[in-house]
């Protein structure tokens, strides 16, 4: 049988205190045990920053001292064409497309990737360099000779890539001049009018005549779309397309000697409406004052 009689042996209290305690006291206890102080969680985070700014700094070091061997790498090496076009880059460019050709904000636009086809038309033309900003830059003699125009497209092919001419100065010698006609119509003379006599656009700019153009310069004006022109890449017209509307410019609106009569300076149907009024009301006046002077 059990006693109700408490324990009075000794140690017997000592050992009930060590006894962890049960119920919901002896959770709370531990509850409180488990609570960090903010002087710990302070120490946690400095560690924490500690360790992190440790890591940003070997980071930079690392950065630091391969990333000059990487840019190394990355910089093309130039052929002795480019070399020259790159002399003649910083005498005559760098003012308006900066040092690295990544242009310069106001100035002029980065040349990367725009290829030598659009150095050939720009330069080739005399549009580039621009004595002045304006809203667009117009055709004029040429600063540089065909071989510096060449070089200068080399420079900046090799500088950044980009679209490139095909070989040779006659493009359009396999061209159908039919096709090229029904092309020309759909694609060019909404702007270039039907004539290639060019027409006027918005905000003081204007779509070129195409009289003084060379089979390249037109070739290049459709892989690169200069100033307001679309660009017309081989996914839109393909190379025999292009070769096409080349001989169709070259052909009917360059070599035509206007069998049918007066050209009215190739402007198309206005100019041809306002010639037929004029010499329709000029023919009434005389049919009438004939008729009255026979009655």
């Amino acid at each position: 049988m059990t006693s109700d009689i408490p324990d009075a042996r000794p140690g017997a209290a000592a050992s009930s205190a060590s006894r962890p305690e049960t119920g919901g006291r002896g959770v709370l206890a531990r509850l409180r045990r488990g609570r960090s102080t903010p002087r710990s969680r302070g120490r946690r985070r400095l560690g924490a920053a500690v360790r992190l700014l440790a890591a940003l700094t070997l980071a930079g070091g690392a950065y630091t001292v391969f990333a000059p061997g990487l840019q190394a790498q990355d910089t093309p090496q130039l052929t002795g064409a480019a070399q020259d076009g790159k002399a003649l880059f910083d005498v005559s460019c760098v003012s308006c497309h900066g040092s690295d050709a990544q242009g310069l904000e106001g100035r002029g636009p980065s040349l990367i990737g725009v290829g030598s086809a659009s150095v050939e038309f720009q330069v080739g033309t005399g549009r580039m360099p621009m004595a002045r900003q304006e809203a667009q830059a117009e055709r004029k003699p040429p600063v540089f000779t065909d071989e510096q125009t060449r070089q200068l497209g080399q420079y900046v092919q090799e500088l950044g890539g980009g679209p490139q001419l095909p070989e040779g100065t006659d493009l359009a010698k396999d061209g159908d001049v039919a096709a090229g006609g029904r092309l020309f119509r759909i694609n060019c003379s909404s702007c270039h009018s039907f004539g290639g006599g060019g027409g006027a656009l918005s905000s003081g700019k204007f779509a070129p005549g195409l009289g003084p153009a060379t089979d390249r310069q037109i070739y290049a004006a459709m892989l690169t779309g200069p100033q307001n022109m679309p660009v017309f890449g081989d996914n839109q017209l393909r190379p025999e397309e292009k070769a096409d509307i080349i001989a169709y410019v070259q052909e009917t609106l360059k070599n035509d000697r206007d069998p049918g009569g007066f050209n009215l300076g190739r402007l198309g149907p206005s100019t041809e409406g306002v010639a037929i009024f004029l010499v329709g009301i000029v023919a009434l006046v005389f049919a009438s004052l004939w008729i009255a002077g026979k009655s």
